[in-house]
């Protein structure tokens, strides 16, 4: 090893050496990197081989490519064949779109691609975006190489994604996990094992993600089970085989489970083939269900639906209205004693909402419900007599509708029929006591000629 120059001259003359050896041809020169030396501290030398040139060098070396705005510095330095350059202890990597730093860091010239290993921390400068993770490969934009960054990351890193444009008040960013990852220019990511996606307003995690976040404005999660689940208030959790995302504004507002879905919030519990949530301002704002296999079926505390699909209204994040189209049915609160319940069907049934306060929480409570076409309805009427006993109330009509009653007292209040109207009301009657239907002892010893 030969002593670090002192002499400018010296000190140029290894900068001139490095770059006749690593200058590509002049029609490239402006897109790729030409290596020169802006400092080393402690000592450098160079080292003539059968296969090419090596350098070495120690103590805050820093380069740089030439004409353009990258910069490479570490404690040291050993660079092969003027093709590829190894940076050891405190690297740092910067150029117009990323810093980065690490323990290591190798960059090869012909693929203009940067490695860092160890402790990496790299930083968009365009996004404010920010990785970190013990391996990442860096591929640089390079006219005749490729025209759009790629990165590529494995060890489990985590992502601060943040979807802003330059000059763009900085919104809460996504926080993604994955045992590995790649990312294309400054809008799309692809991930893979044990993905997690948090934000404070939900949180989501499945075996792998694609996520477009520019022109595309979508993205997927599936494999493992995939769930979303929506923090909160308004709390709902989302599953199903596969989650479709979609994004206006770059930010998330609709989401749509896939074969076997399954919603929950604290509303509602609803199974379908399909379950689309559409979310506005961060907040649940609508619910859809189809499907075939598995028509939407939706149950609560209060209420039971079915139909070929349902559509819930949450505006507000309060339940208003459940509207149900096709065979639709809906089933009121059990009956503790008679375990059966009121209900009502025809091709659509439309159940509105109030908010009432129960328990001193505000809980959605049914209010009125419409059936329209083949309209039909099933009314239970307590009999205070025979409490085990109630009435029955069964009408048809083209249209129906059921008005509850709120307050000390609930249940119905009425029930309105109109178009063909038919219908049956069976009351109980009085149980006659089955020993009375015998003589009396006294009546039939005078039968008998008895006194």
């Amino acid at each position: 090893m030969m002593q670090r120059p002192r002499h400018p001259a010296a000190q140029l003359g290894l900068a001139l050496l490095l770059l006749a050896t690593w200058s590509p041809p002049a029609a490239a020169q402006s897109e790729r990197c030409v290596f020169q030396i802006s400092n080393v501290d402690r000592q450098g030398a160079v080292v003539e081989t059968p296969q090419g040139t090596n350098y070495f060098a120690g103590g805050n070396v820093q380069l740089s490519c030439r004409g353009l705005q990258v910069t490479m510095r570490s404690d040291s330095v050993a660079a092969y064949g003027g093709t590829v350059v190894h940076f050891i202890g405190n690297v740092k990597y910067r150029d117009s779109t990323l810093t980065m730093d690490a323990d290591r860091g190798t960059y090869y010239r012909n693929g203009e691609k940067w490695e860092a290993r160890g402790r990496v921390v790299t930083n968009n400068l365009r996004t404010g975006s920010k990785l970190t993770g013990p391996a990442l490969d860096y591929y640089r934009v390079a006219k005749g190489v490729r025209d759009t960054l790629e990165m590529f990351s494995t060890g489990r890193p985590r992502i601060e994604y943040v979807t802003n444009d330059p000059g763009v008040k900085l919104v809460e960013p996504y926080i993604i996990v994955a045992n590995r990852v790649r990312l294309k220019g400054s809008d799309r990511l692809w991930a893979g094992g044990k993905v997690t996606i948090n934000r404070s307003d939900f949180s989501a995690r499945g075996d792998s993600l694609r996520l477009d976040t520019g022109q595309g404005s979508d993205g997927t999660l599936i494999g493992g089970n995939p769930v979303m689940r929506g923090l909160g208030r308004d709390s709902f959790n989302l599953t199903g085989r596969r989650l479709d995302l979609k994004l206006s504004g770059r930010e998330l507002t609709y989401v749509i489970a896939k074969g076997t879905a399954h919603a929950v919030s604290k509303e509602w519990d609803l199974v379908a083939d399909t379950i689309g949530l559409d979310i506005k301002n961060r907040k649940l704002e609508q619910t859809l269900a189809w499907g075939d296999s598995t028509r939407p079926y939706a149950t609560s505390p209060a209420y039971a639906m079915r139909a070929d699909s349902l559509a819930l209204d949450t505006p507000g994040q309060q339940l208003k209205e459940v509207r149900g189209f096709g065979k639709a049915w809906l089933g009121g609160t059990i009956d503790t004693r008679t375990k059966q319940r009121d209900w009502m069907r025809g091709d659509t049934v439309i159940a509105q909402f109030v908010q009432r306060d129960s328990a001193g929480t505000r809980r959605a409570a049914l209010n009125r419900i419409v059936a329209r076409k083949s309209a039909q309805s099933f009314h239970l009427d307590p009999n205070p007599k025979h409490p085990e006993r109630p009435s029955i109330n069964y009408a048809r009509g083209d249209v129906i509708v059921m008005t509850m009653k709120h307050g000390a007292r609930t249940g119905v209040d009425r029930v309105d029929v109109q178009g063909q109207v038919d219908g049956v009301q069976l009351e109980a009657a009085e149980v006659v006591p089955a020993d009375s239907l015998s003589p009396r002892p006294q009546a039939a010893e005078r039968a008998r000629g008895g006194q």
